[in-house]
């Protein structure tokens, strides 16, 4: 497939993931949702063959509101022999359909990369040891500090749930070991650079590593040891953000929970979590479906469904769209405040 560069219109580039998963399933029940705009150039790269299998397949299930494969632009990889089904196949393809995707969304200065979900040990047994695809896309464009911070619009109220993590994909007896204030600073200037693209003088908060804080070093001694200083040390070189913390993880989040269900409820524009299920945990009990995975710190704009491959359910038709379309719409809407803050 020849991928033209003159187009202006926004490009989104959608990588299919393990095919084997509900990445196909969802991405066609997504692109014929009426919640998105009918004005945006998709490319999806993976492979024709599974998912218009994957179309017809749906369809002897019953399923009507699927966008027909023959009708979208797809950039058709046949990585591994259309016979092989084991893991390790749909690892190595899931990878390849990744790099491809970045390397075209690259060619394209007015465009975002979207991700469907895939399988690390899948990869792993493929050959490619990275522990998700956050660490491929920060490689593949050479950037060391970025981000994996969780995005969520409200559908009651309209406010942005924006979380980040500190530390990713690392075992949690590695956590305290891999934190300090170059981190935090670094990530705190990622995220004070998403957040003003929605509001020019942003609230962050920040969650302690420790039970309550650390309770003034009863519970854990990093707070007092480093943690509140490096807080303070940000802050007053930037004084254009109020900055709060660190809070106690348990109660962290429960404006988060008010916000996203009450129009009148105090609201703020991020919160950094000192590792990955301390930040993924309330997210997802709070936004559900509607949470979003992008990185941020890239020269582009990527965003991920905030789900898994659902290997258990994939097949049977009844996988949700709501993150993917979430994780499209999240895309169209960073791209349109990127080219407004650009504009003054």
């Amino acid at each position: 497939m020849n991928i033209k560069k003159t187009n202006n219109t926004f490009k989104i580039v959608l990588s299919v993931g393990d095919e084997s998963g509900i990445g196909p399933e969802i991405i066609l029940k997504a692109l014929c949702s009426e919640e998105l705009p009918d004005n945006i150039d998709f490319t999806l790269v993976g492979s024709k063959k599974n998912l218009l299998n994957t179309y017809k397949h749906l369809k002897a299930l019953g399923l009507e509101k699927l966008a027909n494969p023959n009708s979208l632009q797809i950039y058709d990889l046949e990585i591994s022999p259309s016979d092989d089904k084991s893991k390790s196949s749909y690892g190595n393809s899931s990878f390849y359909y990744l790099t491809k995707a970045i390397e075209i969304v690259r060619q394209y200065p007015n465009s975002a990369l979207v991700t469907g979900p895939i399988c690390k040990k899948s990869w792993s047994l493929a050959g490619h040891y990275f522990s998700g695809q956050t660490e491929v896309l920060a490689k593949s464009c050479g950037i060391k500090n970025v981000g994996m911070l969780f995005t969520a619009k409200s559908p009651i109220t309209g406010w942005r749930f924006n979380t980040l993590l500190a530390t990713t994909h690392i075992p949690l007896c590695e956590v305290p070991k891999r934190l300090n204030t170059k981190l935090i600073h670094s990530k705190l200037d990622l995220f004070k650079e998403f957040c003003i693209k929605y509001n020019k003088k942003p609230i962050l908060k920040v969650a302690g590593l420790n039970p309550h804080a650390g309770e003034e070093g009863i519970l854990g001694n990093e707070e007092k040891d480093w943690l509140n200083d490096a807080l303070i040390a940000w802050n007053e070189k930037n004084r254009d953000t109020k900055l709060l913390g660190p809070i106690s993880p348990d109660s962290c989040w429960n404006s988060s929970a008010k916000a996203w269900r009450h129009k009148d409820a105090e609201k703020h524009d991020g919160i950094l979590a000192m590792y990955h299920d301390q930040g993924l945990i309330p997210i997802k009990v709070i936004a559900l479906n509607y949470s979003v995975n992008t990185t941020i710190g890239l020269p582009f704009i990527r965003t991920s469904p905030d789900h898994g491959t659902g290997f258990d359910i994939a097949g049977k038709g009844i996988a949700q769209s709501q993150s993917m379309i979430e994780a499209i719409k999240a895309a169209i809407e960073m791209n349109k405040n990127l080219r407004l803050l650009n504009t003054h």
